[in-house]
């Protein structure tokens, strides 16, 4: 988790859409959010991978995978991601996929 990945989620928690289609109210998704934070690890980006990606904005994902470790990135934003000029060895899957391949 960085900063940056927090303040996307905490805003697209808020969006309209996601208030009509979500099964919980606003105080239960809060408390789902918690919850969520509380099993996140932080991490600070000391580098930065830019430029990278067509969409700029997607780039922290990157930079915080590596900062991280991490083997995943899970997004619906499959395409954007994937689009990068530097190849790094994530596996890069939409949320759907990644509960496929784990729930065996």
């Amino acid at each position: 988790m960085s900063t940056t990945l927090f303040l996307e989620y905490e805003a697209v928690m808020k969006r309209e859409k996601i208030d009509r289609l979500c099964l919980l109210n606003s105080n239960e998704r809060d408390e789902l959010f918690q919850a969520f934070l509380s099993v996140c690890q932080w991490n600070e980006i000391f580098y930065l991978w830019r430029p990278n990606l067509k969409d700029n904005d997607d780039n922290f994902l990157i930079e915080l995978a590596v900062a991280s470790n991490s083997e995943v990135i899970i997004t619906n934003n499959i395409n954007d991601i994937k689009s990068g000029e530097l190849n790094f060895e994530f596996d890069i899957v939409t949320p759907k996929r990644f509960i496929e391949r784990y729930k065996r």
